[in-house]
């Protein structure tokens, strides 16, 4: 009974939304566990726009964001490549590539990718630089159960982690809107000016589980 009550106790603790701010996930380490679970209320999605802020060492490629459900473990997937400015973006398990994007190791980037599923065209944007628009796939929505996985690529729904594609570095700053923001919007984000907090996932009250590994830290200011 006393074990009822705490696992109990501890899934209501997960459910609270927390306020992040000034706030990072630090991963330290390779691995095909360690992860941090998003939780939503959301399940059907016809156009999408998340925004984060990562920073890395890493040269191989890893996940930046996995958005898995049963029938696409794919749907929404903002993948770096080994080369340097090379990203893959998927959408309902269909990829694209942008290449030639301004990116450095160990620096603070702010990233963003925008679908919607009219069109079919996503987009990336570092540092409130855009990409090329590429088609990925339209006519359909984002439909749950979705799972949001921080840290690792989902190869099915809500697991099938592989340690070459972890996420070792920090990360701040996650929001996710149920449509696409405008470029002004996304400079906003971008520049650290004022903007509408995601209303699909919003930092400042972020519902989510960490498995494994993962610390929760505060923001590392500078001297100036």
């Amino acid at each position: 009974m006393l074990l009822v009550l705490l696992l109990v106790m501890l899934t209501s603790c997960t459910a609270i939304p927390q306020n992040l701010s000034n706030k990072i996930f630090t991963f330290p380490q390779e691995t095909n566990t360690a992860h941090v679970r998003v939780t939503t209320s959301r399940q059907d999605l016809r156009a999408v726009t998340v925004c984060f802020r990562s920073f890395t060492d890493l040269k191989r490629v890893h996940s930046l964001f996995s958005l898995a459900t049963p029938s696409a473990s794919n749907n929404f997937l903002i993948f770096k490549e080994a080369p340097i400015g090379l990203f893959e973006l998927c959408a309902r398990n269909k990829a694209s590539k942008v290449d030639g994007i301004a990116y450095k190791l160990n620096t603070w980037h702010s990233i963003c990718s925008t679908w919607d599923s009219t069109s079919g065209l996503m987009q990336l944007w570092v540092d409130g630089v855009p990409s090329s628009r590429k088609f990925t796939s339209s006519g359909s929505n984002i439909n749950g159960p979705i799972i949001i996985v921080l840290g690792q690529e989902q190869d099915t729904h809500g697991g099938g982690f592989d340690i070459n594609q972890s996420f070792v570095g920090m990360m701040s700053d996650v929001h996710m809107w149920d449509y696409t923001l405008s470029p002004c919007e996304i400079q906003n984000y971008s520049n650290n000016r004022s903007f509408t907090p995601g209303n699909v996932l919003n930092w400042n009250a972020f519902e989510f589980q960490i498995v494994g590994r993962v610390l929760i830290e505060n923001k590392q200011e500078l001297c100036q």
